[in-house]
């Protein structure tokens, strides 16, 4: 893998696209609006909707990493498996997975959908935890991607997709409780934790744990994704969007809420993934916490989720170029090893 399209060049797509660069690639990227930063590569003004022009363009390449709206995504895969290349993409959406794994099987390439952080990297580290026991009793992950110094009642700011983030606050959310796979709602099992002192709320989101249920089912006891925020946000998101109704009009909730809480350049990622279980007849507990904040990557300050979020996937990327990961097929991001992860020259971003 050589030669790779970059869909999408919004903060996360451009900051993938450079980081691609810089590990060797040869990268064009495609929007239908010319990027906010000056890139080293070819920019083409191309219609992502236009799958002949899709076509044509994949024909030219080893590899497509989408960074399009999850509800783009689904076409995009089937264009670059009947073109026989790899495929990546960031979604949370579970349908759009569904619909790549099937694709995945008969396809020539790999099929890699949600190599962002969440789900991504943090299901790699859930994986990680989880091997380390004889028998794994339960694992919880919890990621935010928060303003460092927020304001208001809701104490957030919209870094992230308002489509992305809206479609998680409103789905069904998997999970494994005492041995059973199961769906619950969005927005509720609220707990309270706490980060370098710091204190959070968690609650169940969509589309955070990817595929994990269904490898972990019969083996891992419980296993659930929370979304965290600062305390009073899910009572106030479930009051926006069920008793004003807003979850039947969600293209104007997106609007309304970006317009009230913009994006920010002083955010934080927060990551919690704790897991509990049995290592020679004795419990134990593993934790990875980290509170990862805005970096300088090729003379820029990125902002906490866009440079985690692009690190994750293009570490993933670099892994299947050099061969330390399976080159056809879906591939699950809990099959990743972390340790190897953190070795390749942008996934050690993140140790």
């Amino acid at each position: 893998m050589k030669k790779i399209a970059i869909l999408g060049l919004g903060k996360v797509g451009a900051l993938a696209a450079r980081l691609l660069h810089e590990s060797g690639f040869d990268v064009t990227g495609h929007d239908l609006h010319a990027p906010r930063e000056e890139m080293p590569f070819p920019v083409l003004s191309t219609d992502v909707t236009d799958q002949s022009a899709l076509a044509a363009l994949f024909a030219k390449h080893d590899g497509v990493l989408s960074c399009l709206p999850y509800h783009l995504n689904i076409a995009v895969a089937q264009t670059a498996h009947a073109a026989g290349i790899h495929y990546f993409d960031l979604t949370e959406d579970v349908p759009t997975t569904q619909a790549i794994l099937e694709l995945s099987k008969t396809a020539k390439g790999v099929m890699a959908p949600q190599c962002g952080l969440a789900p991504g990297f943090v299901g790699i580290v859930g994986a990680k935890q989880i091997a380390d026991f004889d028998h794994c009793r339960s694992c919880r992950m919890r990621v935010g991607a928060l303003p460092q110094n927020p304001t208001g009642l809701m104490g957030y700011a919209f870094n992230w997709s308002p489509d992305g983030v809206v479609n998680e606050y409103l789905n069904d959310c998997e999970v494994i409780e005492g041995g059973v796979q199961k769906w619950v709602s969005p927005m509720e099992w609220l707990e309270t934790l706490y980060i370098d002192g710091m204190k959070l709320e968690a609650f169940t989101t969509s589309g955070g744990l990817g595929t994990m249920c269904d490898t972990y089912l019969g083996s891992v006891d419980n296993i659930d994704y929370k979304t965290m925020r600062y305390p009073g946000h899910a009572n106030l998101m479930n009051f926006f969007f069920h008793e004003l109704l807003m979850r039947d009009r969600k293209e104007e909730a997106g609007d309304i809420l970006v317009n009230a809480k913009p994006p920010t350049d002083n955010d934080v990622v927060y990551i919690h993934v704790a897991s509990e279980g049995e290592i020679a007849g004795r419990l134990h507990r593993e934790e990875f916490v980290r509170a990862y904040r805005p970096i300088e990557i090729a003379g820029q300050m990125r902002t906490a989720i866009s440079w985690t979020t692009s690190a994750s996937v293009v570490a993933v990327i670099e892994m299947v170029r050099d061969g330390l990961l399976s080159d056809r097929g879906f591939l699950k991001q809990e099959d990743i090893p972390l340790e190897m992860f953190l070795k390749t020259r942008t996934g050690s971003l993140y140790a």
